[in-house]
């Protein structure tokens, strides 16, 4: 990713939004030190979440699943 110094940022803002927009984020830095990052906004939007039930049918989740370990939870929260 390709880091510009906060003076030159500041000169050449609308080009650099725009060149960010269109899929080339770049990091701003001031005194060489990583300052913040701009990236598109729909950059966040390629990592949705998985479908609510995407493995249904794929996962088995075994019969003795709840009592296992019940007696050492229960030590943890201070049960008999």
């Amino acid at each position: 990713m390709r880091a510009v110094d906060l003076g030159k940022a500041e000169a050449h803002l609308a080009r650099l939004v725009d060149e960010a927009a269109r899929g080339e984020p770049f990091v701003i830095t001031r005194a060489g030190k990583p300052m913040v990052r701009v990236v598109p906004l729909d950059a966040g939007a390629a990592r949705k979440r998985p479908r609510l039930g995407c493995l249904r049918g794929q996962v088995r989740v075994a019969d003795d699943f709840d009592p296992i370990a019940e007696t050492e939870i229960a030590k943890l929260f201070g049960g008999d």
